[in-house]
């Protein structure tokens, strides 16, 4: 059988990219809303206390869909990828990133975590024999740019510490790992298993901050309480399981590559919701950062489809 034969037709393919860009775009809408939500909730709930309380939140909503939906288990070869992509992207990337942003500036953490899109796109090409489409660096290579203005227009004055820095490395490299570690194990397990087994993972990371979580909730407004549990819900819970569905759809590096729409979502949310008006600087940013996304998924060529590896039809339900 020739790599030809495995590819889909084009129809199928078209759908199939369709659906997985619609789900996708649903996870950066509800991400692009955590940085309003974790701002706000930052101001009484620490970092890790706020990781592991949305967390909570979200294992007990997807327990829920899990019990109504009654999936098959995975299996076992499959939970130790699951545990690492739930440690890994839910539980060491939120609480680095979140705690490393209380030492850096924007402008510095928006260069570092911005990374992480373009290892995905490398580590897949290594790892899951994606390849190295053109199209995909290049538009990563432009909204990363647009990423890096978006940092330096909200950057403040202040030191840059080394361990922020070292944090945010930290951060990219758990995300980029925990999505091509992910992948594979989307062809054998629903995204709804992996999500809440992942999720479960995670919260036993972040264990150690439970009794600060339990001081503090004591102290912590309505409000605050009130954005942990929609980060439960929402970004969480929601967020994670539809690019759990679009990984398993479509390719790590170019869905990837629509996480750099995520700081323009947090722009337009922040800007409505908070009243931040947010700098021209800003704005050209963001206009790159959908021109890099619009270039990095443009229909590959025949040479880089076949640099790529076949593409096997994933049978629709």
């Amino acid at each position: 059988m020739s790599e030809d034969d495995l590819r889909p037709p084009p129809s199928v393919a078209a759908r199939t990219d369709r659906v997985a860009l619609a789900a996708g775009l649903v996870t950066v809408t509800l991400w692009g809303s955590a940085f309003v939500a974790i701002r706000d909730a930052g101001h009484t709930l620490s970092p890790g206390s706020l990781a592991l309380g949305r967390l909570l939140v979200s294992l007990v909503v997807l327990g829920v869909a899990a019990a109504i939906w009654h999936e098959p288990p995975p299996q076992r070869r499959d939970l130790l990828g699951i545990a690492a992509f739930g440690a890994l992207f839910l539980g060491v990337y939120s609480v680095t990133l979140n705690e490393a942003e209380r030492r850096v500036d924007a402008g510095t953490a928006a260069m570092l975590i911005n990374t992480g899109p373009i290892l995905i796109a490398i580590l897949a090409g290594i790892f899951l024999k994606e390849g190295f489409p053109r199209w995909l660096f290049a538009g990563c290579a432009v909204a990363f740019s647009g990423c890096v203005l978006i940092g330096l227009a909200g950057s403040q004055s202040g030191s840059r510490a080394g361990l922020g820095i070292a944090l945010l490395i930290v951060a990219a490299f758990a995300y980029a790992a925990a999505v091509v570690i992910q992948k594979p194990v989307l062809a054998r397990v629903s995204p709804l298993q992996v999500t809440w087994l992942g999720c479960a993972a995670g919260t036993v990371v972040c264990l150690p901050f439970a009794p600060t979580l339990v001081g503090e909730l004591d102290d912590a407004g309505a409000t605050a309480i009130g954005w942990m549990v929609y980060l439960g819900v929402a970004p969480t819970a929601l967020g994670f399981a539809t690019w759990a569905y679009a990984l398993r759809r479509t390719s790590a590096g170019r869905l990837a590559s629509l996480a750099y729409l995520i700081p323009v979502v947090a722009i337009l949310l922040g800007w409505a919701l908070l009243g931040e008006t947010p700098p021209w600087l800003a704005a050209v940013g963001g206009a790159l950062c959908l021109a890099g996304v619009f270039l990095a998924r443009r229909r590959q060529d025949p040479a880089d489809q076949r640099s790529s590896g076949p593409t096997i039809r994933i049978p629709s339900h």
